[in-house]
């Protein structure tokens, strides 16, 4: 089975994919658009993109791609402790860096250590923390350094000039597996840390009290909600969707009634599945 996620090797979804499949072939891609567009048109069978950082929040782009492919569900979220690194290729020195590269998301999440220890060097976007990695390895005669995992360090054969960087101690990543099917993923070499159902919500138009009427549905039942997101519909100011986390196993009458009932109140609803999230190592 082919298991697609975002790549280089040795980013940090690669870490986590192969913890959560570790006997099947995995296939870095470049971008989480692609993660998306392997399973949609078949070249693997399923995918493993980040989600959402203790740090920084919610990958956007992830939720923007579960919206505009319906076809594809949610299997299991896992959740893996992340550490920052500052690497430089073997030959060169610290005290000589004049621009740092890594993801996004690993920039924001050592900010401040990176000001406090690296004031006024560049800092530059990178497709992933593996990537930037890569790109160290293969420049010496550049004066950059990267900011990745132990894991890529070794890989690509760099020095850590200084371990964990992340700002904070409790800096964790969730990963979601999705598919074309509402199978529910599990592995009991892992723990469980809780079950939910996760569900994408548009209101049929902007009017008063509208959320409140959806969040009533899931409210009189006792339901318990542990996410709401919204993310604009990129189609004017105030136009949004809804990310829904469900916390509990699915009952058939609770939950089944719940969706009916934003139906009745012309919410489209499309539900992402019922399933487990896993802890993974670091």
């Amino acid at each position: 089975m082919k298991i697609a996620f975002l790549g280089p090797h040795a980013s940090f979804t690669q870490l986590a994919t192969a913890q959560l499949f570790p006997k099947e072939e995995l296939l870095p891609q470049a971008s989480i658009l692609d993660c998306f567009n392997a399973v949609e048109n078949g070249e693997a069978v399923k995918a493993v993109v980040p989600l959402e950082n203790s740090i920084e929040g919610t990958v956007s782009m992830t939720l923007d791609y579960l919206y505009k492919t319906p076809s594809i569900k949610i299997e299991a979220e896992a959740v893996m402790p992340i550490a920052h690194h500052l690497m430089i290729h073997p030959e060169n020195q610290v005290e000589n860096i004049e621009r740092i590269y890594s993801h996004p998301q690993a920039l924001a999440q050592s900010f401040h250590s990176l000001d406090t220890h690296y004031k006024g060097i560049p800092r530059q976007d990178f497709s992933s923390t593996a990537a930037a990695a890569k790109f160290v390895s293969e420049n010496k005669d550049m004066k950059i350094a990267a900011v990745a995992n132990q894991y890529a360090a070794n890989l690509y054969g760099l020095k850590i000039v200084n371990r964990n960087i992340q700002d904070f101690e409790q800096n964790h990543t969730r990963f979601i597996i999705i598919s074309k099917h509402q199978d529910r993923y599990q592995n009991d070499s892992l723990e469980t840390l809780s079950e939910k159902s996760g569900m994408l919500i548009t209101m049929p138009e902007d009017h008063p009290g509208g959320l409140h009427q959806v969040l009533s549905v899931f409210a009189w039942r006792k339901m318990n909600l542990s996410k709401i997101e919204s993310r604009t519909l990129k189609t004017g100011l105030g136009n949004y969707f809804f990310f829904i986390n469900v916390v509990g196993p699915w009952e058939e009458i609770l939950h089944g009634n719940a969706l009916k009932e934003l139906e009745s109140i012309n919410a489209e609803v499309d539900f992402l599945g019922n399933y487990k999230e896993f802890l993974l190592e670091s």
